[in-house]
């Protein structure tokens, strides 16, 4: 778990790094797959040879957990506000569930709880007046919440069989994500917005090397060594610490503190509930 709060709090971090010197400088499909690029680079010493099938398994775990879940990501953005966007991203914990219930070929309800509570947490924090068009925006982005989530309950599933390391399975799951996103920087991107300042191409290299390289790999693994409503709730814990992250240390302001403590306290109700209904869940 300690694994899992620790990528919560760098992830946190590089929200606001993407928001100060990337968002609306670099284009999207640039700076994404400068990312995936450099996660691969990383991971290029620990290749190793697997069957073909394994192999694209991989791939497909990883174009789909961050490739594709990117691709909807910003393409929800125009047609969503910022905080539409944040508000619609707190279902993951229910895709979560509801994935880690298929694979394990189950249903059952109770272990729903925390997922939900962790679900409305977030509703409190984020809640905000929505726009009158947003129903394109709001399936993308519900779209991209099902990659990430079905991207993370497969990695887990795969790590019940798989004993390749950790980091050899990580240079296939990030060369699918490079492929897909690689593809749409090919057809989507506006060249004319590249990364040509020192502060960008430093952001990138972090976001690239740390935040997604290691940041992906330290919870692809975390997410095996937890319970499947643990990591759903997990889930949500990146919008109360991406707020913290902004006012701490980028001046951003809170306008409602007591919405802010009264979601991470049902955050951390539902996450008490995980531990306590753990013996029940199939790791």
């Amino acid at each position: 778990m300690a694994l899992l709060w620790l990528i919560t709090a760098l992830w946190a971090v590089s929200f606001s790094l993407i928001g100060a010197y990337l968002s609306g400088q670099v284009d999207d499909y640039i700076a994404v797959t400068s990312r995936m690029l450099l996660a691969l680079m990383i991971f290029l010493p620990f290749w190793r040879p697997v069957h073909w099938r394994q192999a694209l398994v991989m791939m497909a775990t990883g174009a789909i957990e961050i490739g594709m879940t990117y691709l909807f990501l910003y393409r929800s953005y125009h047609y969503l506000s910022v905080p539409e966007l944040l508000l619609f991203t707190i279902f993951t914990p229910i895709y979560v569930s509801l994935f880690a219930d298929l694979f394990a070929k189950r249903w059952p309800k109770q272990l729903w709880a925390p997922a939900l509570l962790a679900v409305a947490g977030a509703a409190v924090i984020r809640w905000t007046e929505l726009s009158e068009d947003y129903w394109k925006g709001f399936l993308l982005i519900q779209a991209a919440n099902a990659c990430f989530a079905l991207g993370q309950v497969w990695y887990r599933h795969q790590s019940l069989q798989n004993q390749l390391p950790h980091r050899a399975r990580f240079f296939w799951f990030f060369l699918g994500a490079a492929v897909i996103t690689s593809a749409a920087m090919l057809g989507l991107a506006d060249w004319s917005k590249l990364p040509l300042t020192p502060q960008q191409q430093g952001v990138l290299l972090w976001l690239g090397i740390v935040t997604s390289g290691l940041g992906y790999l330290g919870w692809s693994y975390g997410s095996t060594l937890v319970n499947a409503q643990q990591l759903a709730v997990m889930n949500n814990m990146l919008i109360p610490a991406g707020i913290m992250v902004n006012v701490w240390f980028w001046h951003g302001q809170v306008n409602d503190w007591p919405r802010l403590v009264l979601g991470c306290l049902c955050m951390a109700v539902a996450l008490w509930l995980c531990r306590q209904r753990q013996s029940a869940i199939t790791k």
